[in-house]
């Protein structure tokens, strides 16, 4: 699954293929993620509500 991560070090969005699901809190204040990497290795974070979470096929 693809999705659009804002690159910090590019400063502009990037798509890139969506390599894990990660929640991130404590029960109560769970916050939903995808994690990917771009092609020269760096680490990409994008928050997403629990619907996308639940939805996304990875």
């Amino acid at each position: 699954m693809k999705a659009t991560f804002y690159d910090v070090k590019l400063r502009k969005k990037v798509e890139a293929e969506v390599t894990e699901k990660v929640v991130y809190g404590d029960k109560g204040k769970e916050r939903y993620a995808f994690r990917a990497k771009t092609s020269d290795g760096r680490n990409l974070t994008k928050f997403v509500s629990k619907v996308d979470y639940g939805n996304a096929d990875v």
